[in-house]
């Protein structure tokens, strides 16, 4: 079968290591970044993350061929900032992100329970007008 390993999609080979920058020589402030065992996802949330940033004037990506499990990341910022603090404050902002996201799933997982628990208590019989187990009501809604 020709279908490569699947550890091969995480696993970085010897000699490799997972993050390599190399400064852009022709244009001011930029960098280009090759990410080793990673995709469109991960390259799609830090370019949309570096474009939030104010000092980031450029930021794509491309992935150089469908088998290969790497991504490139070119990164253009103003002058006051360089392309691997942008890289290190968008990473440190999308941990952040996918941390409150996480929160937020969990706490509507604990709502949902509820609900459920207490709609079974009281025998399923609630009616579309009966509010009193709407788990948005619930003294369960935090937000972070």
């Amino acid at each position: 079968m020709n279908a490569p390993d699947r550890f091969e999609l995480f696993v970085i080979p010897e000699g490799r290591r997972k993050v390599e920058m190399e400064e852009d020589t022709k244009i001011p402030n930029a960098a280009t970044f090759k990410i080793e065992r990673e995709d469109h996802t991960l390259a799609n949330m830090l370019r949309m993350q570096l474009l939030k940033d104010p000092r980031v004037l450029f930021a794509g990506y491309k992935v150089p061929h469908p088998l290969e499990h790497n991504f490139i990341l070119k990164i253009q910022t103003a002058p006051d900032t360089t392309p691997e603090n942008a890289l290190g404050d968008a990473i440190t902002e999308l941990i952040q992100e996918i941390g409150q996201l996480k929160n937020k799933f969990e706490m509507d997982v604990i709502r949902q329970r509820a609900f459920e628990d207490a709609k079974a208590i009281h025998g399923g019989g609630l009616d579309g007008d009966d509010m009193s187990l709407d788990p948005h009501r619930a003294g369960l809604d935090v937000d972070f």
